[in-house]
């Protein structure tokens, strides 16, 4: 699979650093609170397991799907919640675990779905961010990477449910998905 990639963007000292890096500011930020870490599935279930053991705090996790993108490399605009999450998060502190931030449509939609159900806070931690793809301006908490408008895979990212156990973030070639 790694033939499949232009270049490495992020080897796995540099994911391990900064997702590090992400867990003990947010055990700084959040001590002594009600934490509720929400991984949002597929796409972040790599980081959202690596970062939960650099948080160190008692937390409980959770789960959600959502997605405007299915098997294509474009937003559709359109964000369906396959899986909504298990427990109340009234009165919580609720951090949400997203691998990148493209156009923004996606946590946009969920973010405003969290805040109507009154937790105390929703913060968004993302390793990878994509500013040059922004629809819709998401204030990202927790940003491990700021990222230019290439098609990444590797570490949970995928084209077409492809890729995500790479250990690299990676550049997938053009031939590959155009």
């Amino acid at each position: 699979m790694l033939k499949d990639l232009e270049s490495v963007m992020f080897d796995e000292k540099a994911i391990a650093a900064k997702v590090s890096e992400l867990g003990q500011q947010i055990t700084k930020d959040y001590a002594g609170k009600d934490v509720l870490v929400v991984g949002i599935l597929k796409g972040a279930a790599v980081f959202f397991t690596d970062l939960i053991r650099q948080i160190n705090l008692p937390i409980n996790i959770d789960f959600i799907v959502a997605s405007s993108y299915g098997d294509g490399t474009e937003t559709s605009g359109k964000v369906d919640i396959k899986k909504d999450l298990e427990k109340d998060i009234a009165g919580r502190h609720v951090i949400l675990v997203e691998d990148i931030i493209d156009s923004g449509i996606t946590m946009n939609s969920l973010m405003a779905i969290l805040r109507e159900r009154k937790p105390a806070s929703v913060k968004l931690c993302a390793l990878l961010s994509k500013p040059s793809r922004r629809q819709i301006d998401v204030p990202i908490d927790y940003c491990g990477f700021e990222v230019p408008d290439e098609f990444l895979v590797g570490y949970g990212l995928d084209y077409a449910e492809k890729y995500r156990n790479l250990p690299v973030i990676g550049v997938l070639k053009r031939e590959i998905y155009t």
